[in-house]
């Protein structure tokens, strides 16, 4: 069966992120969409428009073109407009460009890529900017507001390795795993015959976004208990780069809640001296020293053990309605910037399974939870504005997701609407 395609927004804003090395890094790339827009595809396959001069392809041929790709070059300009219905947030203390911008309201980002390993990404506030380079294994942030640098390189001891590393994801070469890797067609396939279960797909119409053509990855909810109304992805015709993504709300069907594409975007090598970072005369440089994992720390684990849920976290429906259940957070903790809270979380031993994890940790965050090259901000008054609070505890809605922390410390998530959280408590 063959759908309407979905139209697009009457707004130009547009997206995309900088690509990886190698081609194995794209392959993430539509498990990325699912994850951002619940995690089904679906199955029908769907073509581009008639008028439209584009080969037809059915959604899975998108989605591995996508992985395929090899990493190209790029320039551009991309505009993020979040309409999620959040509260204004007291962050007149922040005149200049931050993350937080990214909450509400529209952002102006200036990305660049050498298609490798040099790229360049700049938030713009009205006076200010937040800046983050890397070149190779070195990184710098800088934010124009706080006048401070935070320069991150790997640690001596480490380099060695994470040179083998690199050379490996440049050449192409698979990691040691059990078994055989999908290809990217087959991932795409399988995507796609996974999201049969909740999701319809289209590709619909051709478009241009940025002046540039480009197919449609359309992607509707079958069923009315989530929250997002619908998903389109926008896919460069010619190099496959992700241009723009816009979601809408079931609270709002004509204006996405969320769009973040490129207004302009060239695929010409940028010029060397945009990669070449300099700390401004008179800022303040912090030094951090990122040490890679060991493996020894990690050892191997099948299957189940990498999929299943850590202890204390439960997950509840499926597709668009899944909500994830976690216990023992302590939120006092987490908004004071306390590391004990975080060691605490569920699953943390993941992520803070080393030494070497937990020392940087450690040095990212202080004891008075603060963290080099961010501003420093009144978590519990922001959390405060954005929550109300409800008989089970405090209650943050928006057009896109909802969140429920109980006061028996459970903290639970899904693009679902704030009732169904509030029933599952």
């Amino acid at each position: 069966m063959v759908t309407e395609p979905l139209p697009s927004s009457p707004s130009e804003p547009a997206r995309d992120t900088p690509r990886g090395p190698s081609r194995r890094a794209r392959w993430a790339v539509p498990v990325v969409v699912a994850a951002v827009v619940g995690g089904a595809f679906a199955a029908p396959a769907l073509i581009a428009s008639a008028d439209s001069d584009l080969p037809e392809l059915t959604p899975a041929e998108l989605l591995a073109r996508v992985a395929e790709a090899d990493p190209v070059p790029l320039s551009g300009t991309v505009v993020h407009t979040a309409r999620l219905g959040l509260p204004d947030l007291p962050l007149e203390e922040l005149q200049g460009a931050s993350p937080l911008d990214l909450l509400g309201g529209s952002s102006t980002v200036r990305l660049w890529s050498d298609g490798e390993d040099r790229s360049r990404a700049a938030l713009l506030g009205d006076l200010s900017e937040f800046s983050v380079v890397r070149d190779g294994a070195e990184a710098w942030t800088y934010s124009s507001r706080d006048d401070e640098v935070v320069h991150y390189t790997v640690a001596p001891e480490d380099l060695a390795a994470y040179e083998q590393l690199d050379e490996a994801a440049r050449s192409g070469t698979a990691p040691d795993v059990a078994g055989d890797l999908p290809t990217p067609a087959e991932a795409a396939d399988a995507l796609v015959a996974y999201a049969g279960l909740s999701t319809d797909v289209t590709v619909g119409s051709a478009t241009e976004v940025a002046g540039r053509d480009a197919y449609q990855l359309g992607l509707v909810p079958r069923t009315d208990g989530t929250l997002v109304e619908r998903v389109l992805v926008a896919v460069d015709a010619e190099t496959s780069t992700p241009l723009r993504v816009q979601v809408w709300s079931t609270q709002d069907a004509q204006t996405p809640a969320l769009e973040i594409g490129f207004t302009d975007v060239s695929f010409a090598t940028p010029d060397d001296a945009v990669f070449d970072f300099a700390a401004p005369a008179g800022a303040t440089t912090s030094e951090v020293e990122v040490p890679l994992p060991d493996p020894a720390d990690h050892p191997s684990s099948g299957p189940e053990a990498l999929t299943a849920a850590p202890e204390g976290v439960s997950v509840s429906g499926t597709g668009w309605e899944t909500v994830v259940s976690v216990e023992g957070v302590d939120v006092a903790g987490l908004l004071a910037g306390d590391p004990a809270s975080v060691a605490a979380l569920p699953g943390a031993e993941r992520s803070l399974g080393s030494a070497g994890a937990q020392d940087l940790y450690d040095e990212l965050v202080g004891e008075d939870g603060t963290a080099p090259g961010l501003p420093e901000i009144d978590a519990a008054a922001i959390y405060e504005q954005l929550t109300e609070e409800v008989p089970e505890g405090r209650l943050l809605s928006s057009a896109l997701l909802s969140v429920l922390v109980t006061d028996d410390g459970r903290v639970l998530v899904g693009a679902v609407p704030p009732e169904v959280l509030r029933d599952l408590a």
